[in-house]
């Protein structure tokens, strides 16, 4: 690839300017280490529930329809926050767990994604003692992480060699959390019982975060929860005519992104804690709410036509109902999902996703910022190129 001077000097500049900002062993990533839920998973969940033969959305089209041009289990038209990462740091897409092979004849040298569409981070057994239902999975961060321990059992031959290539990787933990909140909000728990789950959510988080520090981790990433008052899913659920309740900018639910922001409050103070706690270790806070609150306040400067409203689903205001799923012979879709942010009511688009993506990675939205040096952009061809 040939360089202009020109360019040549401003991209030095660029990789100098973030090189001070984070190191690792051996200066670049080799890996990706993925905990969470739908946000993350790349293809677990349909290959947990083929032996059950469940039905699982996002192994139908429309999901996968923009860049794969078929349903990998990604819950979106095309690539998630965790691909993009991947791609920038000249890794590939991060293999599932469950690759239809067992871990013994899988190499997983340059990744590995434990996380599960539908996963919670505490135990179902807290959400089946509340009468909350999880119809997706029983996975929970507790399951992702026995898992994690299993491959890692079978994949290095001695402890330091476990630690030297979770050491040389970026371990990104979630988003996890949402969905214990969305079961419970969805299925009409009160919203003061479901405030009180907020730090015990947050505490296991923490206990996941340090024991892997444990096991070798240097680099973690943590996300926050995102804006759930732009969702359509629960823009439809809570639906009201007190139009004093919604931000008049972007039509979101006040008081469901003042929760979101409670529990990144609570987040990145526990993260601060074990900052302390571990000094040699990076952890960094991905603030996805207002990654994705800057497309949600100016939709037209990031190429969006529809914000609350979903591309896929089932009808109403939002075009979304809880009964009738993306991809059913009921439901439709739009023409065009990169001018949409929102996909199927829950999850979003591509497009929505690549531009967080370019947040988190060209900054300002990691607390640290995530280091520049193992961050490759061709000069030609910038992350948030089309």
């Amino acid at each position: 690839m040939a360089f202009s001077q020109g360019t040549a000097i401003t991209y030095y500049i660029f990789l100098v300017l973030f090189v001070s900002t984070g190191h690792v062993a051996g200066g670049c990533y080799k890996a990706i280490v993925s905990f969470g839920d739908s946000l993350t998973d790349t293809g677990n969940l349909i290959r947990m529930s083929k032996s059950s033969n469940a039905y699982v959305m996002s192994a139908v089209l429309p999901y996968g329809e923009t860049f794969f041009h078929h349903p990998t289990g990604r819950y979106s038209d095309g690539r998630l926050i965790i691909d993009f990462m991947a791609l920038s740091m000249g890794l590939p897409f991060v293999e599932p767990y469950f690759g239809g092979k067992t871990t013994g004849d899988r190499s997983f040298a340059k990744g590995v994604n434990f996380a599960v569409a539908g996963a919670t981070a505490m135990d179902i057994s807290f959400f089946t003692e509340r009468g909350i239902t999880n119809r997706c999975t029983n996975a929970s961060l507790g399951t992702e992480l026995e898992w994690f321990k299993q491959m890692m059992s079978s994949f290095c031959d001695t402890p330091s060699r476990c630690k030297q290539y979770l050491g040389s990787s970026i371990v990104l933990m979630g988003e996890i959390g949402g969905n214990d909140y969305n079961y419970a909000f969805l299925q009409g728990y009160p919203k003061e019982k479901i405030v009180s789950f907020v730090p015990k959510i947050i505490a296991i988080i923490a206990s996941a975060v340090n024991e892997l520090i444990e096991h070798g981790a240097q680099t973690i990433i943590v996300p926050g929860n995102f804006p759930i008052g732009c969702s359509a899913s629960y823009l439809t659920h809570f639906m009201t005519a007190n139009t004093s309740e919604y931000d008049p900018k972007t039509g979101c639910l006040n008081w469901l992104n003042d929760f979101s922001e409670y529990h990144n409050r609570l987040l990145q103070n526990e993260l601060d804690r074990l900052r302390e706690q571990y000094p040699d270790t990076t952890i960094i806070y991905a603030d996805y709410y207002n990654a994705a609150m800057r497309l949600y306040n100016s939709p037209s400067k990031y190429g969006f036509k529809n914000t609350v409203v979903a591309c896929c689903g089932g009808g109403g205001p939002y075009n979304y109902d809880g009964l009738v799923d993306c991809g059913s012979a009921s439901s439709t879709v739009c023409d065009n999902p990169s001018s949409y942010i929102s996909w199927d009511g829950s999850h979003l688009t591509e497009a929505a996703y690549k531009w967080i993506a370019d947040g988190l990675l060209k900054g300002p939205y990691t607390t640290p910022q995530i280091n520049g040096e193992c961050i490759f952009r061709s000069p030609k061809t910038k992350l948030s190129d089309s």
